[in-house]
């Protein structure tokens, strides 16, 4: 049983069907809901070639745009850092809608997946038996159903019910608030450079994103909290424009706001990730704010570890990939919680108002295009590369 039909719980599914194990996906949203969703866009190239080893990469490997570089701009200059050229390693910039698309393709339309959208009150139970349950109400019928299965996979995100299963005491939850909000913004217009703008300015942080040739994702650092409605469109397109602003570069292509929500920033990891037979994934587990746009990459890392090691089990009898699932998740999602830590300092530290972290965060921005050691442990840690986690 699997809740939620988002990236982590339809590879799950589709990792199942494709070795013939049954499975059934429950979504509190419409089909039409989470393929239109916005949500993350960057995909590290492991994630991409992971997807691709089991057949669910054909559109992205032939839609995605490869990004080989990204920019900061700082004290009214850019400075180009190259990874590609660093490392011969490069991301996919593939907005989650299209990924969720395809993957309830593959797993619905192709493999014949059971999967069960627009479900009311999810309430798994018995999660500590052999044979644990999973209720819900039938948005047709309005009727209670309650299915019995083998393993019940929680990747209903933050606010979903799995997590909330878990009885109090047997497991820990590490939170982190940063203290800041970030104002997401959809421009329905094209991308201004042809890589990531990172914007370190005393005002704030600002970030430029491609999602396709048409639209682009921008954020602006403000207030935690902050009222959406406080950022027309004209006190939107200044803040961008002063925060990335850089001797020689481009002006920015305006458009039209089609999305405006602040999101702030904080993070949480729950140690273990099981209880039970309830196996968390995704955002249930783990939060890591989208500093370093790692969410949809750990998501998809608990996904490919999760579904291969219940194949294992349930058709070989080995338990071994189940029982290290946890802590195999856990060093990446670490790792990824360190890197934004330490990226955050970088964006945020100079807008505080505190010529200390003023001072460092500079000192941090110009060590990666001085030093090869600095330029070359940033690009591990920016495309998740590293040999080991």
């Amino acid at each position: 049983m699997i809740i939620g039909a988002g990236p982590a719980g339809l590879t799950v599914g589709t990792i199942l069907r494709a070795a013939s194990v049954d499975c059934v996906v429950l979504e509190t949203e419409s089909r039409e809901f989470v393929e239109r969703r916005p949500r993350a866009g960057v995909l590290e190239e492991w994630a991409a070639r992971a997807l691709d080893r089991r057949g669910l990469a054909h559109h992205l490997l032939e839609r995605a745009e490869r990004h080989t570089a990204c920019e900061f701009r700082f004290g009214g200059a850019a400075y180009r850092f190259g990874y590609g050229e660093l490392t011969g390693r490069h991301h996919y910039v593939y907005p989650q809608p299209l990924l969720v698309t395809d993957l309830v393709r593959e797993y619905a339309d192709v493999r014949a997946g059971d999967v069960r959208f627009g479900v009311r009150d999810v309430e798994p139970g018995d999660l500590t038996t052999a044979r644990p349950t999973v209720s819900y109400t039938d948005p047709r019928s309005g009727e209670r159903r309650l299915l019995h299965c083998d393993f019940v996979v929680g990747a209903d995100g933050a606010r979903g019910v799995s997590r909330a299963a878990i009885p109090e005491g047997h497991a820990r939850v590490a939170r982190h608030d940063y203290g800041i909000g970030w104002l997401a913004l959809l421009a329905q217009a094209p991308p201004s450079s042809d890589c990531v703008l990172f914007g370190v300015h005393p005002d704030g942080f600002a970030g430029h994103m491609a999602r396709s040739p048409e639209v682009t994702r921008y954020y602006l650092q403000c207030p935690p909290g902050d009222d959406p409605e406080n950022w027309p469109h004209d006190r939107v397109w200044t803040a961008l424009r002063t925060r990335l602003e850089a001797a020689g570069a481009p002006p920015l292509v305006e458009g039209e706001l089609t999305e405006r929500r602040v999101l702030d920033m904080h993070d949480y990891v729950v140690e273990p990730m099981t209880y039970g037979r309830l196996f968390l994934a995704g955002d249930a587990a783990h939060l890591v704010a989208p500093i370093a746009a790692k969410g949809m990459n750990l998501a998809l890392h608990d996904a490919f570890l999760l579904g291969d090691a219940l194949v294992a089990y349930l058709l070989r009898g080995d338990g071994g990939g189940l029982d290290a699932y946890s802590d195999a998740c856990l060093r990446r999602v670490w790792d990824y919680q360190e890197f934004s830590q330490w990226l955050s300092e970088v964006y945020h530290g100079s807008a505080g108002g505190d010529p200390f972290r003023a001072g460092t965060s500079f000192a941090r921005l110009r060590r990666l295009f001085t030093s090869p050691a600095a330029a070359a442990a940033f690009a591990e840690q920016y495309l998740g590369s590293a040999e080991h986690y």
